[in-house]
């Protein structure tokens, strides 16, 4: 049953038509009414202040016109929630800064470590040059490459992976190297909005024996490294085997899945984001962050609506506390 008009809790969200087709779902406006939750489309291009008035303002949107619009919006009403400020937002379009708060932070585990994967950020060709560049700046192949700038735009999906110093020439500038780590084909995404946290399992790139990575030359795109790495594979067989490597795969201990998302929301301040995590083979113990996002892809978390609504209730009721 709906609360009455006079206590219900206005939301305002301001997204890419992408994300609003692919986010607002029925099923999450519904679900949200009858908590008591109205979500109110934001028009970027009308002003802020003549839209609302809303309680809080969920947003994906970057530049600085729509900062000048939440700072207004905020002058006028600073009791209204801003989630997330843009400028803390930004330190993910950046991957090197975005896994850089992952060695600032602190969590004890009693079997197992944290970390981040080898990485540089190579800022032009030229550096790689030298056959012996990889070796002398610390990092072996393979390696994976990755667009330096995570903003979402088309270019910051292009992933590749390197086998060779051939493989180095097709890459695009500036480019992050980061060292492969074989993890059973398995990523573990953890989602966190505010206080609320859960991790699923989901495929990744299938593990590549050493000796298959000696005879592997050039770079391979994403897409295109389940195929090489289990060649002579049916695309059937392929699915199978990464079916049953995700149904096989134990999930991180809960104190690391909670302990890293209350410290990295704590270290970034922000609400809405996940982070991919790995378990390398080698070493079970080592778990790896390998990307963090902003407000990512809720909708294809299992009842994401009730996930996600139970943070709006949460900023609702801190307000009225």
């Amino acid at each position: 049953m709906s609360k009455p008009e006079s206590h219900r809790y206005r939301v305002g969200y301001a997204l890419e038509p992408k994300k609003v087709r692919s986010f607002i779902l029925n099923s999450l406006v519904d679900y949200a009414n009858q908590r008591g939750i109205d979500l109110i489309q934001i028009d970027p291009t009308r002003s802020l202040i003549e839209q609302g008035p809303f309680d809080c303002i969920i947003h994906k949107l970057y530049g600085e016109d729509w900062k000048k619009q939440l700072d207004e919006f905020s002058a006028a009403h600073p009791k209204a929630v801003i989630i997330d400020r843009p400028d803390l937002i930004e330190r993910l379009h950046n991957r090197e800064s975005m896994l850089e708060v992952v060695n600032q932070i602190k969590i004890t585990l009693e079997n197992g470590t944290v970390g981040i994967p080898k990485q540089l950020v190579i800022q032009e060709s030229k550096t790689l040059d030298d056959a012996n560049a990889i070796e002398e700046l610390g990092l072996n192949f393979p390696l994976i490459a990755k667009p330096l700038d995570a903003d979402g735009g088309p270019n910051s999906h292009n992933l590749s992976l390197v086998f060779d110093q051939s493989g180095l020439k097709t890459l695009s500038f500036p480019v992050v190297l980061q060292e492969f780590v074989n993890h059973g084909g398995v990523i573990f995404k953890i989602y966190v909005a505010g206080q609320r946290i859960t991790c699923v399992k989901r495929k990744s790139l299938p593990d590549i024996p050493e000796e298959k990575q000696k005879t592997m030359t050039g770079a391979l795109p994403f897409s295109r490294v389940s195929n090489a790495a289990v060649q002579g594979n049916s695309h059937n067989k392929e699915d199978d085997i990464a079916q049953k490597n995700i149904e096989k795969a134990e999930m991180p201990p809960e104190n690391l899945i909670e302990g890293l998302a209350k410290a990295l929301k704590e270290a970034m301040g922000l609400n809405l984001f996940n982070f991919d995590v790995i378990r390398d083979t080698r070493d079970p113990t080592r778990y790896l962050v390998i990307d963090v996002n902003y407000f990512p892809g809720y909708a294809k978390l299992p009842t994401y609506e009730s996930f996600f609504t139970n943070f709006l209730c949460d900023i609702a009721h801190l307000k009225t506390a």
